[in-house]
């Protein structure tokens, strides 16, 4: 049994969810529509996957208990109480920038990194993503779809990739880096005095 899939979501106040609504086309199950005051989401749900309301819960139950059917119960359960939660707060991820001279600065839905190139990178917010700069390091990014705000901030680090030996680049806030020793210049004492007697 799914511990998490047999788990009701509760639906807070100010949030609307309709399920059963047919998606198209018709063999790729039905989409649960989850809306509250930040927006709207979406989520098409598997056929063997059944959602209901069930007073203010949302109910997800499998249809048979096939390995794959199985895995997709505990998924779908998860899906729909990330989007609940989108709707209501959001999603945040926050970034920072490690490196002398590196700096952030967002104009509208654009974000401009200077980390160490010979040109600034320019990185657009897809729809529903905005972007938050404080201090001049420290990146937020913000929307209601968890799934998206996680890929933006994954496109973000892409940029600068922690460096391994110094630790510069971009991280997410609190990430810990493994650093690697670099060379130590020494000579190990294998063959030295090894000259004819």
């Amino acid at each position: 049994m799914s511990r998490i899939g047999n788990s009701p979501i509760l639906i807070p106040a100010g949030v609307v969810v309709e399920t059963g609504k047919q998606s198209l086309p018709s063999n790729e199950g039905k989409t649960v529509v989850v809306t509250g005051p930040k927006g709207t989401l979406e989520l098409t749900v598997d056929p063997a996957i059944t959602v209901t309301l069930e007073e203010s819960n949302v109910v997800v139950k499998r249809k048979n208990d096939t390995k794959k059917v199985k895995s997709l119960h505990g998924l779908v359960r998860s899906l729909i109480a990330n989007n609940i939660t989108g709707v209501t707060s959001g999603w945040n991820k926050d970034l920072e920038l490690v490196g002398v001279g590196f700096r952030a600065q967002s104009n509208g839905n654009k974000l401009t990194l200077n980390v160490g190139y010979s040109h600034p990178v320019d990185i657009e917010a897809p729809e529903g993503v905005s972007f938050e700069v404080l201090e001049n390091t420290k990146i937020k990014v913000s929307g209601i779809d968890r799934q998206v705000v996680g890929q933006v901030a994954a496109n973000v680090k892409k940029v600068r990739v922690p460096d391994v030996y110094k630790g510069k680049g971009i991280r997410y806030q609190g990430e810990y880096i493994r650093k690697k020793l670099g060379k130590t210049g020494k000579i190990g004492a294998a063959g030295a005095g090894g000259g004819a007697k």
